[in-house]
């Protein structure tokens, strides 16, 4: 019934054909004639309403011979070709609804998982263990706050992001970063919304909005990107005159040499345009589809395109080629204090910044177990450092300058290549340095390599960091061209430059996002970055994995080339046809029917873009990573990250 009433061409088609076969069968030809022809004449008429629209909108479209087609078919008696064509016509449409549904399996599954409930504690701050149901109350995901404790039970998706409060639990995340294993998780660690509760009802406090949590922002990002058009997909209105012109002439040429009006209408019933109509769209969400079970999300499928084309790619440094998580590496101190004094000193004023180093600060404080002092007043000065106030004594944490604008004897530490230092003052007097380094990923060197051996010309890094940081990861990494210590505008105006294009910037932080909406494709590292960095960029890998990007460049090249072998395939099967029709081989019938495994072969091969292709099953075959990669590199460096301009460099 559903069908029925999706497709009522379909069914009304299908219908009339039998009722012309039972007219046929009871030997009243003469009525079927004209119960047929009048019904064929009738759709043709409609989809001729369709095409004079579009062509005074200046849209040429290739319709025009599946009117034609049945117009010639009823004048040259081939009443029952008429309706085989009819029926394929709503069938293509049928056809290319189912391809397109499981193309964008991937993209639905996420919509369909979206939160709608949660289970909210009713005096919100209950004692620790899981209470029981009388406890809670069923309010709708929008209605819940930041701070609200709520219960999720075994086998329900986390409604919003919080922090677990249960000792521990276990979560399937794959729907949001593409990792198959379970994810273990204790008491203070981050839960995304999305996430699927494993077999035992954990608590959690809430510490963001619907609006602003992780599934809701995924969510948003696979609707843009379900209801997104490829530039490739209109490439079928490309071919349609010279398609249209060529079946004219081979029906004109069949008519004139036989001298029967049957072969022109022969021919352009073996010329109707399914294959082109659906080729493109298929094989894109099927690109779009096979992205984001990959952790991709792509918001456009004109992207896709574009990433089959990229010539540069140009990456940002903190976060992108490196982790974007710096360690403490060694304590330096001045005077009386010790490291231990230093290092909890700059932790107490850390945590009232939001600066990426400091959140590396605390957890170096932590691991030694630390206990943070309450200070009475704190300001953070953007880019430069905080300061907080505890006892009435003053406690500075930045760059030199900064610190030495509140204490004395400041020096700078000596640092070696990838180290940056952090300067502490308390007091009035400097107290020491902490000394940090931001690793290079794992699989940076390798994602450059599949880059190169994939088209990319040229790589180049753009950071704010000073040259020789830079240079020591560019090194590592494989990058020859560098381009250091560049605020927001200096990024733009170098990827505008960039001779060799399309260009595709890599990067995530708020200081990121320009340059993600200038360049020609812009990837965001992580969709717990930067929420300017998601919104501007065409593509966002939401595992933190850079191979990914060599992933997406990957997945766009196979999907253009399937969309286009499949138009091509279309069109050759259908010039053969043609062909042979305007020879006198395919009668008009025939010719309708195989006009339809036609359409059948070339669906078949635009889902084709739904696979990895053969270079990835040579990969897992020689044993390098497979589908998600490192899974304990990517637990080791999971977490939330907001990368900004670089405070202390060297």
């Amino acid at each position: 019934m559903k069908f029925v009433l999706r497709y009522p061409l379909v069914t009304g088609t299908f219908l009339a054909l039998l009722a012309v076969v039972a007219m046929l069968a009871a030997g009243h030809e003469g009525i079927a004639r004209v119960a047929a022809s009048a019904y064929a004449l009738t759709v043709a008429a409609y989809l001729a309403v369709g095409m004079a629209r579009r062509l005074a909108g200046g849209q040429w479209g290739i319709d025009i011979l599946a009117v034609t087609a049945i117009v010639s078919t009823v004048l040259v008696g081939e009443y029952i070709a008429s309706m085989i064509i009819v029926l394929m016509l709503a069938g293509g449409t049928a056809l290319e609804d189912y391809a397109a549904g499981r193309a964008r399996g991937e993209l639905t599954a996420l919509l369909e998982r979206v939160p709608q409930t949660a289970h909210r504690e009713r005096n919100g701050s209950a004692a620790a263990g899981t209470p029981t149901d009388g406890q809670n109350e069923d309010v709708a995901a929008t209605d819940v706050e930041i701070g609200d404790i709520l219960l999720v039970r075994p086998g329900e998706v986390v409604p919003l992001d919080g922090v677990l409060l249960s000792d521990s639990g276990s979560f399937d995340e794959s729907s949001l970063t593409g990792e198959s294993l379970p994810v273990e998780r204790s008491a203070g660690d981050g839960l995304m919304s999305g996430s699927l509760n494993g077999e035992v009802a954990v608590r959690m406090r809430v510490t963001a909005r619907v609006e602003d949590s992780q599934y809701s922002r995924i969510v948003a990002l696979v609707k843009e990107a379900a209801d997104s058009k490829a530039p490739m997909v209109r490439l079928a209105d490309r071919y349609a005159v010279p398609f249209t012109a060529l079946a004219y002439v081979l029906g004109a040429v069949g008519w004139i040499v036989s001298g029967s009006p049957e072969r022109f209408a022969e021919v352009l019933v073996v010329a109707t345009p399914c294959p082109l109509l659906i080729a493109a769209p298929v094989a894109f969400l099927g690109g779009m589809s096979r992205a984001a079970r990959s952790g991709i999300i792509v918001k456009y499928a004109g992207v896709l395109e574009q990433l089959s084309r990229i010539k540069t790619a140009a990456f940002d440094k903190t976060g992108t080629l490196t982790y974007g998580r710096p360690a403490l590496v060694g304590i330096r101190t001045a005077g009386s204090r010790t490291a231990d004094e230093v290092l909890q000193l700059a932790a107490s004023a850390e945590q009232y910044s939001s600066h990426v180093l400091a959140a590396s600060v605390m957890d170096a404080a932590r691991n030694r177990g630390m206990a943070f002092s309450s200070a009475t007043e704190a300001t953070e000065v953007a880019t430069h450092g905080v300061r907080a106030r505890f006892n009435g004594r003053d406690v500075v944490v930045g760059k030199p300058a900064f610190v030495a604008e509140w204490a004395s004897g400041v020096t700078e530490a000596k640092l070696t290549s990838g180290e940056l230092a952090i300067y502490v003052g308390a007091g009035g007097e400097f107290v020491g340095s902490l000394v940090m380094s931001d690793p290079i990923r794992n699989e940076a060197r390798r994602t450059l390599g599949e880059l190169k051996a994939l088209g990319v010309g040229r790589t180049v890094m753009l950071t704010g960091d000073a040259l020789a940081t830079a240079r020591h990861i560019a090194e590592e990494a494989g990058l020859s061209d560098i381009r250091a210590e560049c605020l927001p505008p200096d990024k733009v105006e170098a990827v505008k430059s960039l001779p060799d294009r399309p260009v595709m910037m890599v990067g995530d932080g708020v200081n990121d996002a320009p340059v993600l909406a200038v360049a020609d494709v812009g990837i965001a590292m992580g969709a717990r970055g930067s929420t300017a960095a998601g919104e501007s960029a065409d593509v966002v890998i939401i595992l933190d994995d850079l191979s990914k990007v060599a992933s997406a460049v990957r997945i766009g090249r196979r999907t253009v080339q399937v969309a286009l072998q499949s138009i091509w395939i279309g069109i050759g099967l259908s010039v053969v046809l043609m062909l042979a029709a305007a020879a006198g081989y395919v009668p008009a019938i025939a010719g309708a029917l195989t006009q339809e495994l036609v359409d059948l072969a070339t669906i078949l091969n635009a889902l084709r873009a739904l696979g990895p292709g053969r270079r990835r099953n040579r990969r897992k075959a020689a044993g390098s990573p497979g589908r998600y990669g490192d899974v304990a590199g990517i637990r080791r460096t999971r977490g939330y990250r907001d990368t900004g301009a670089s405070r202390w460099r060297r």
